[in-house]
């Protein structure tokens, strides 16, 4: 389709004419040019209906054009929820309509529109809800979920590539107009680093679009430029968070910033007038039209009424005369105060100007076909179809409320105020209640010396420059709800103004209760233009003022963000170890295990899993098995203070632990929270390996190193988790194994003592051996270079041989584990258990005054225990259904939970681990739980392991 409504050069500051993009949008083909957004392609051939509202499915066009309104959500492609007003057009685009049934020009769901009387506001609380009811909700939810939704979302898509980044600086700036510039130049220039962040595509703000703007614009960026600002283009701020934490959004990057001090240029938006059919699509704001005409170079109309309630509105009519719309009137409101020069301007143009006007009505079906107004001369139909409308704004305030300041309401003035900012927050520009340019930039400049100064760098005091009063700041009343009704007060949801009224007759007197009785403001533009109409016509309901109702609570996030962006690069990490290939050409079946891929069994693909498991604990029960435990986290703690450090950090002593002993190690959070465990095999007095769980050492090892920063002990940490590889080999043979192999260790029961650790060689290679009970079997666990892992595990299997040594997999040890009654950190924990929860107060030095979590742990012990985790056992038919989370009751209530249980080859049992009350949780006793079926199971507890309590076993 041709460019039907295109203006000449110079409009189209950000188009490029010499090249053209094909698209289609609800399978029709359409063009447009670099530069244009899809709703600006779209208009600029005369395509106005974009979408269909959510409720009466009414005919919907681009209202903003930045963005702030749902009128232009769209799909393209697989993506849903596209604002097609901000959305750079590409070559190739398909685009489609949202929420219809046919397309956006003809949808069938219009006829929902002559049903609307009975759909009243709230109407589903009272239809479906109460007793008696449940046939009509039977009937009507399946027909509603089916009507609900937007677009739709295709789960065959592949991942898309996100990126995260940190960035720091001293102060931000939020919002690129000519306010925010200024503040960035003037913090610059005092020595600040600067971050300045623009959702648009280029900086300037309305300098872009309004009236002999471009002067001051080349100005401003002249100056930005020189000052080494670092400037983000087309990225969202969207949200506030404790100590100046700031997302921002940059297409596929989410920058996570921190800035010493933010400064909020973020402007304002646009309100739109409430009259009857108020939403026809051709009926836009003051700044939108001008930014059609200047970003994109589209005449918006042929012939145009504009409403003019502040100077903006007065700029847009003189660009529209200027782009050769015809202006049929300039409507300036009883409440207006525009100065006489204003309105001589239009005058002298020749345009009619009808003061003390006010619309009441819009005709038209799918577009706008005339606009109806009174004034002192009469009521009066105008032909047009564009009515462009500047009935005041709002300030940019939602940033602001996230950080805790305080949203007024001058009643005098008629617009809204921001006081109560935190420290290290400021506002520029018309935010901050400033509109005239001069004033707008001077404001921008004193908040960036502040800020600056703030820091501690010298800048220039600067005094604010008053605004004329009253013309700028004029926010403009809802009138009466109409009899014909359809004058909407928020266009995501399809509410008139007769709609929240009656919520207010409901007994929602309260704008919080009316906002979900309603559900106004909680649509996707979030109340952007509804919140300040529905203030007043609560305020007029309850006799009130719009001061005392106040808007509902803004929270993050500011705009739309895809989750695939806070989840953040969706190409998962994952290492192997030195005997990855080994174990898949052994037919392992693979399993994640943080980042780590491990053996989860080597059943290969014909056998049976489970049975091959069961195999695998036999092994290692009544022979010899050796498990690659590459992944555990290994720590090289060293230094004069090695010892001490590690006193701090763990539970248990280690100042004093003996040169060639291991000891178990359990770290707690602040909270007195277990968080990890392992062991800790003292090499030399300056010298500790400290093994972690796998999924925790890169915690583990951060905290560790935050903490020594702050204590400043004489101790160096290193994690060396990839450069070993480790094995560990375990049954009543594996000494056997060993001895076979040789070396210089000696590994005999009276050389080489439970809990006891080993540097040397094993078969040539280097190792350091550490003789630990996981598996509750005579143990080794081997610790060699990664270059000799593959080599030492092939000959560890070589020597092994004649005694049966095989490899076994994760499962196998975990049940291993689980006989032994051995708890795993994350799984058998969770964020609030402490040790005595545990029963490991065994772990707990008594002699230190300190340990990281003991003051936390010492207060939550005067509480006391509300759960204990207890070691249970059943038949094998009746556990069948027992599974992880599987309820613990007490007189017939929820009391904890199961967190491990499997069935063990070695006992033919039933066993496993859970949370129940302490009372119960007591050798002998009882404990009831809920299988998976719903059925109830008296499960008996047993004392600390299943499987050889006295531990004589793994200590031979």
């Amino acid at each position: 389709m041709p460019d039907t409504q295109r203006l000449p050069a110079p409009w189209g500051s950000r188009i490029d004419r010499a090249r053209q993009l094909d698209f289609r949008f609800d399978g029709r083909s359409f063009s447009g040019h670099p530069g244009d957004t899809v709703a600006s392609a779209l208009v600029a051939q005369g395509r106005w209906v974009l979408s269909r509202s959510f409720k009466y499915h009414r005919p919907r066009g681009p209202m903003t054009f930045a963005g702030t309104d749902a009128n232009t959500l769209v799909q393209i492609g697989p993506e849903p929820n596209v604002r097609a007003d901000l959305r750079a057009l590409e070559p190739g685009m398909e685009v489609s309509a949202q929420n219809t049934s046919h397309s956006a020009e003809r949808d069938l769901n219009s006829l929902l529109g002559l049903f609307g009387r009975f759909m009243p506001v709230g109407f589903y609380y009272r239809s479906f809800f109460g007793p008696g009811k449940n046939s009509w909700l039977k009937l009507w939810e399946p027909i509603i979920r089916k009507s609900a939704g937007l677009g739709q979302i295709d789960p065959g898509q592949p991942p898309a590539s996100y990126a995260r980044r940190n960035l720091a600086c001293d102060v931000l700036v939020v919002g690129a107009g000519p306010a925010g510039m200024a503040a960035a130049t003037s913090a610059a220039a005092a020595g600040a680093e600067v971050v300045l962040v623009e959702a648009d595509p280029e900086t300037g703000g309305a300098l872009t679009y309004g009236r002999n703007g471009q002067q001051a614009l080349a100005q401003a960026r002249a100056a930005l430029e020189a000052s080494g600002v670092r400037v983000l283009t087309g990225a969202t701020c969207n949200g506030w968070y404790a100590d100046n934490f700031l997302p921002v959004l940059q297409g596929s990057t989410l920058w996570r910033l921190r800035a010493a001090q933010v400064i909020l240029a973020t402007g304002t938006q646009d309100q739109p007038l409430v009259f009857r059919n108020n939403d026809l699509p051709g009926i836009v704001t003051a700044s939108g039209v001008q930014r059609l005409m200047r970003h994109h170079a589209v005449r918006p109309g042929r012939r145009a009424v504009v409403v003019a309630g502040t100077p903006h509105g007065v700029d847009a009519a003189e660009d529209l005369a200027e782009a050769g719309v015809a202006i049929a009137a300039v409507l300036i409101p009883p409440e207006a105060s525009l100065p006489a020069e204003l309105r001589a301007r239009l005058t002298g143009r020749g345009l009619r100007v009808l003061t003390e006007a006010h619309v009441t009505e819009a005709r038209g079906k799918r577009h706008l076909s005339g606009l109806v107004a009174e004034s002192p001369e009469g009521r009066e139909t105008f032909e047009c179809d564009l009515a462009v409308i500047d009935a005041g704004a709002t300030p940019g305030y939602q940033l602001a409320l996230h950080a805790g300041a305080k949203l007024g309401f001058d009643d005098a003035r008629q617009s809204f105020t921001l006081s109560n900012l935190p420290e290290g927050l400021r506002l520029a520009g018309s935010v901050a209640g400033h509109h005239t340019p001069a004033s707008v930039v001077r404001s921008g400049e004193i908040a960036g010396a502040e800020a600056a100064r703030a820091l501690g760098h010298e800048a220039p005091a600067l005094s604010s420059l008053p605004d004329p009063e009253a013309a700028w700041h004029r926010t403009y009343p809802v009138p009466a709800a109409s009899k014909a009704g359809r004058d909407f007060v928020d266009f995501d949801e399809d509410l008139q103004v007769k709609d929240i009224a009656n919520a207010v007759a409901d007994g929602y007197r309260e704008l919080e209760l009316v906002k979900r009785y309603s559900t106004v403001g909680m649509g996707p533009s979030q109340g952007r233009h509804s919140a300040l109409a529905t203030a007043r016509i609560v305020a007029r309901e309850t006799g009130r003022q719009v001061g005392d109702i106040g808007i509902t609570t803004a929270r993050p996030p500011f705009g739309p963000e895809k989750l695939g962006l806070l989840a953040g690069p969706l190409r998962e990490p994952y290492r192997l170890t030195a005997m990855h290939d080994w174990h898949r050409k052994a037919g392992a079946a693979m399993v994640a295990a943080g980042n780590w891929w491990r053996p989860l069994h080597y059943a290969g693909k014909a056998a049976d899993p489970q049975a091959a498991i069961a195999d695998e604990v036999r092994l290692v029960r009544e022979g010899a098995g050796m498990l690659d435990v590459s992944t555990l986290g290994k720590l090289a703690v060293r230094g004069p203070d090695a010892g001490a450090f590690l006193d701090r950090i763990y539970t248990m002593a280690h100042a004093a632990q003996p040169v060639g002993r291991v000891r178990y190690c359990l770290m707690l959070n602040d909270m007195g929270s277990v968080i990890d465990d392992g062991v800790a095999w003292r090499m030399a007095g300056d010298d500790f390996y400290v093994t972690a769980t796998t999924g925790a050492v890169d915690r583990v090892f951060t905290e560790m190193s935050l903490l020594n920063t702050q204590w400043r002990m004489q101790v160096d940490i290193q994690n060396v988790t990839s450069a070993f590889a480790a094995i560990n080999l375990t049954g009543p043979k594996a000494r056997a194994v060993l001895e076979r192999l040789g070396g210089d260790i000696a590994v005999g029961a009276a050389d080489f003592g439970f809990l006891e650790g080993r540097s040397g060689s094993i078969g040539g290679h280097p190792v350091r051996i550490m003789r630990i009970g996981f598996s509750g079997e005579v143990s080794y666990e081997l610790h060699t270079p990664r270059s000799h892992g593959l080599a030492l595990w092939q000959a560890l299997l070589e020597a092994g041989a004649a005694v049966g040594l095989r490899p076994y997999g994760l499962e196998a040890s975990r049940i291993l584990r689980l006989e032994k009654g051995h708890i795993i950190i994350g799984q058998d924990t969770d964020a609030l258990t402490t040790p005595e929860e545990l029963d490991m107060g065994w772990a707990l030095s008594k002699k230190k005054p300190y340990f990281l979590g003991k003051p936390a742990l010492d207060k939550r012990r005067e509480i006391g225990l509300t759960r204990r985790l207890c070691r249970f056992v059943l038949p094998v038919e009746a556990g069948r259904a027992v599974g992880e989370s599987s309820l613990v009751l007490r007189q017939g209530q929820p009391v904890g939970f199961v967190t491990s249980v499997a069935r063990s080859p070695t006992l033919g049992q039933v066993i496993g681990l859970a949370y129940a009350h302490p009372e119960d949780a007591v050798a002998g006793g009882t404990i009831r739980l809920r299988d998976r079926k719903g059925v109830e199971r008296a499960a008996k507890v047993v004392a600390h392991a299943f499987y050889d309590p006295d531990n004589k076993r793994q200590e031979v």
